[in-house]
């Protein structure tokens, strides 16, 4: 059974590793080909503090962690509305097609509809198929595409329902 909890700054070094793995793939999709530069310091800095830019998700299964979401919020003055922007969602590769992407991004629409968003939206690569499908399964369209890059966006409930 997954279990999904909110990262905590003891837990810096464990999201610093996850963020190590999701820039290893995503180099192999060939979506990132910079020089990683995030740092415990940076993350505890940013994530931390009074007022954080960002929180983040762990997955567990059988206590250990296999996964992570790292999400903040966006304000349209139009909608008058907040929706969430999910930048990172990485599970181990032995874990994947196992729920756990599922339970994260479900538990990231109950987020989304406890703050009155009124959607969730990502980017993923045209060379991730897999995970476009998944996004596409759990109830997510392609609003945008710009190169290689794609952006999806889904309705809380729709994720919910799926």
């Amino acid at each position: 059974m997954v279990q999904i909890r909110p990262a905590m700054l003891t837990d810096i070094n464990l999201l610093l590793t996850f963020i190590k793995h999701k820039a290893e793939f995503d180099r192999v999709t060939g979506s990132f080909s910079e020089v990683l530069q995030a740092d415990e310091q940076g993350l505890a800095e940013t994530l931390f503090n009074k007022t954080p830019f960002a929180s983040v998700l762990f997955a567990e299964v059988a206590d250990l962690t296999v996964g992570f979401a790292l999400y903040y919020f966006r304000y349209s003055s139009f909608r008058a509305r907040p929706s969430l922007w999910l930048d990172d969602l990485y599970v181990e590769e032995q874990e994947r097609s196992h729920g756990v992407g599922s339970a994260l991004l479900r538990r990231l629409a109950q987020i989304a509809q406890e703050n009155h968003c009124w959607c969730l939206a990502w980017n993923a690569h045209v060379n991730n198929p897999r995970a476009v499908h998944f996004y596409q399964r759990m109830g997510a369209e392609i609003v945008d595409q710009y190169g290689d890059i794609l952006t999806l966006q889904a309705l809380p409930e729709v994720i919910l329902q799926g």
